[in-house]
């Protein structure tokens, strides 16, 4: 399983997540809708966890990038 999420999409997945909770515990959202929503906030902390996002595999997304995908790393040494 390759990483296909970045920092930044990690740390927006969190933030999600920790406010859906703090909705659900605070009662802001109560019924179906709030089991749904979640189970998508565990969704979001699962897959932010593991840095793979099995939808965005599907699709072709890939928001992760490799210190070496740095396309200005190679310039910078050259001088």
């Amino acid at each position: 399983m390759r990483q296909n999420i970045g920092n930044i999409d990690r740390g927006i997945r969190v933030f999600v997540a920790i406010v859906i909770a703090l909705l659900f515990f605070t009662e802001r959202i109560t019924g179906t809708i709030s089991i749904v929503l979640m189970v998508f906030a565990g969704i979001l902390i699962l897959t932010s966890m593991m840095g793979f996002c099995p939808l965005y595999s599907l699709l072709g997304i890939k928001t992760y990038k490799k210190k070496n995908d740095n396309p200005l790393q190679g310039r910078m040494n050259d001088d």
